[in-house]
């Protein structure tokens, strides 16, 4: 069994990895790929190839035919597996879709602060840029529902060559995941068996749409504590729930 981790908006193929490579079996072949304009990525292009269905081509085109896949995604990589799925791109045996932000919706208001922080970047820089962003309305209210969520948010502006790729901010949250929770049915009836993690009191991150994921995938669903409760403790649960179903 392979298994393919995707890692979310803004971050690298780090995230997945420390996050849940302590679970997977020491014998699998773990394939950890940076997206466009993340991480070890050179790729920054145009706004247009940041459209989910052509971030997922390139995703496969480095994975390779490794037989059946798991796919496992955090945020913007459970959208990116979710793609992938259900074009059939690779053979998906089961898939893992943690704390989903994206729906069938373009820019939601939980990824609203994405664009904002984006053209932050571009105008002012990452230290003008953070310093307005904490006097902005998405930001405000994130803090107010989550403060490491918020904290989150911050890191944006520290990421590695964050101007250079702020481009990645404005046009990935334009995506929608899937078109109808219709097209959700589609990938059980296929045979893909499926889990989805969730965590309340986070708003980039709704609770109610990792629900619905789940209850649109005919998926086994997961609650892990908020992060605000501890992000250690949200990390075992994680790691728990999906090593028990990667095994």
């Amino acid at each position: 069994m392979s298994f393919v981790l995707l890692h979310g908006l803004g971050a690298d193929r780090r995230q997945p990895l420390e996050l849940f490579g302590p679970v997977l079996d020491d014998d699998a072949n773990v394939v950890a790929p940076d997206v466009r304009a993340h991480g070890g990525s050179s790729l920054i292009g145009d706004p247009a190839d940041f459209d989910l269905d052509r971030l997922a081509e390139e995703v496969v085109s480095g994975v390779g035919d490794e037989g059946p896949v798991t796919l496992v995604g955090i945020s913007m990589g459970a959208a990116i597996a979710l793609r992938i799925a259900l074009r059939g791109l690779l053979p998906v045996q089961r898939a893992v879709f943690v704390r989903p932000a994206f729906g069938d919706r373009s820019l939601p208001r939980n990824l609203h602060a994405f664009p904002v922080i984006g053209e932050l970047l571009r105008e002012y820089g990452p230290v003008v840029g953070a310093e307005r962003f904490t006097r902005t309305e998405p930001y405000l209210r994130v803090a107010e529902a989550s403060p490491l969520g918020a904290h989150g948010l911050l890191t944006q502006f520290r990421a590695a060559d964050a101007a250079t790729r702020a481009v990645r901010l404005v046009e990935i949250p334009r995506n929608r995941a899937f078109a109808s929770d219709a097209e959700l049915g589609a990938l059980a009836s296929r045979g893909i068996r499926s889990l989805v993690v969730g965590a309340p009191r986070d708003p980039v991150h709704p609770f109610e749409l990792a629900e619905r994921w789940a209850a649109g995938l005919g998926a086994e669903f997961a609650r892990v504590p908020a992060r605000d409760d501890g992000q250690a403790a949200q990390t075992a649960a994680m790691r728990e729930v999906v090593g028990r179903f990667a095994r």
